[in-house]
């Protein structure tokens, strides 16, 4: 296998995979495999994953709280069941 060798890692990404090394339980070289292979699109183990997409990120928090409450008042009404329309016949 080959050996990359990674400069100016940001430290803030440092402390991030060495909190995720410690909480998986792994080497950080087998952690830094595995978000490489997550953010490439081939996760361990599971080849066929397929890419992670990152192009709706930008949204995520872009509601406030107040519109997130609305939307999930408005969810919660379209999922409830309608009893007479599930109800057996016969």
């Amino acid at each position: 296998m080959k050996q990359i060798t990674l400069r100016d890692i940001p430290d803030d990404i440092v402390k991030i995979i060495e909190r995720k090394s410690k909480k998986d339980k792994l080497s950080l070289n087998r952690t830094i495999i595995s978000l490489l292979e997550r953010g490439a699109g081939v996760a361990s183990g599971n080849k066929s994953a397929g890419p992670l997409y990152h192009d709706l990120d930008y949204l995520f928090g872009a509601w406030s709280e107040k519109e997130a409450e609305e939307f999930e008042s408005k969810l919660k009404r379209q999922r409830g069941i309608d009893e007479d329309v599930w109800k057996k016949t016969g």
